[in-house]
């Protein structure tokens, strides 16, 4: 049985807010960076799961860019920039997550 895609945001929502947690830590330390990269890479994965159609209207041309960083750091960890991390903390997840939101909100 294939999972509702409120479901599927709600639990790339969830890894998105913990990485943050984790954030709030000193990024400096490699097991923070490790534990974020862990989590925004299983956040990822699972907006991989939503139909393409539904995650082109969310992400549009941000989904390819997206999924690269999950690919950077599922198969290329030594080599993820920390630099790019906090970029991506500070950029780009605030409007993943408000396109998230407000997609849940209006369901």
């Amino acid at each position: 049985m294939s999972r509702k895609p409120d479901e599927i945001l709600r639990d790339a929502l969830a890894h998105f807010e913990t990485m943050l947690a984790y954030a709030e830590h000193d990024l400096d330390d490699q097991l923070v960076i490790d534990a974020v990269c862990m989590r925004l890479s299983a956040g990822i994965e699972a907006l991989a799961t939503l139909q393409p159609d539904e995650r082109d209207r969310l992400f549009g041309t941000d989904w390819p860019v997206m999924w690269g960083m999950r690919n950077r750091i599922a198969h290329g960890y030594l080599l993820v920039d920390t630099a790019i991390v906090r970029q991506t903390l500070a950029q780009d997840i605030p409007r993943i997550i408000d396109r998230i939101q407000d997609r849940l909100g209006s369901s």
